[in-house]
């Protein structure tokens, strides 16, 4: 089995005491931190401006990277194996433009300690609780 690179930007999006998720209901539901893929060519921080409008509907400002982890998990979406390295930004949510445009996907506004223990993979959870603890 060959693992493909991926490296991917997602976002804390802390905002009045809540933090916003994205609910993505295929290929498995789960709630997970806005962000994907860096398309080839794209910065990091145009693809995570990209990946936040596009699954959140909201625009973002100040993105301050906190850290990264790596998965090498299946896509079924791309029937592949990927070798993901995760690259985790807090921003600001400063606007709502719209609806999500990524099909599947609903913005969602919780509450820190669901957030922590609802995103759907262990890097995820780690970073949202160390920074969502220390807000």
């Amino acid at each position: 089995m060959k693992y493909i690179p991926r490296p991917g930007v997602y976002a804390i999006l802390p905002k009045n005491g809540e933090v916003l998720l994205t609910y993505q209901k295929e290929p498995e539901p789960e709630f997970q931190l806005p962000g994907g893929g860096i398309d080839p060519g794209e910065s990091p921080i145009v693809a995570l401006h990209r990946e936040v409008l596009e699954e959140t509907g909201w625009k973002i400002d100040k993105p301050k990277r906190i850290g990264a982890f790596r998965r090498f998990v299946y896509m079924p979406e791309y029937d592949m194996w990927a070798n993901k390295v995760c690259t985790i930004y807090l921003a600001l949510p400063v606007r709502q433009l719209g609806r999500p445009s990524e099909p599947g996907h609903t913005a969602i506004w919780t509450d820190p300690v669901f957030a922590s223990s609802s995103v759907a993979n262990p890097g995820d959870r780690f970073f949202v609780t160390q920074v969502l603890l220390s807000l």
